[in-house]
């Protein structure tokens, strides 16, 4: 088993657009798919400042054989 592999949240949407691509799906086709309109999915792939991360956690998780969970903030007494 490899060790998980940590992302912050703005290199979701590079790994998001790379995984659709190496799906073969078109943005079309997987905004059908993930019950969205293309806006969004482009704002999704090419906006990280804009909060789409269910989205693209979705289509990470559908597009490849990796699980996103997330993300992780670390609290602690002073």
């Amino acid at each position: 088993m490899k060790a998980p592999r940590y992302a912050r949240e703005a290199e979701l949407t590079a790994l998001a657009k790379k995984c659709r691509e190496a799906a073969g799906k078109t943005k079309a086709e997987a905004a059908r798919e993930m019950g969205v309109k293309e806006p969004s999915l482009y704002h999704a792939e090419e906006s990280p400042e804009k909060s789409f991360t269910k989205l693209r956690s979705r289509m990470i998780e559908a597009y490849s054989g990796l699980k996103v969970s997330g993300p992780y903030f670390r609290l602690e007494e002073k």
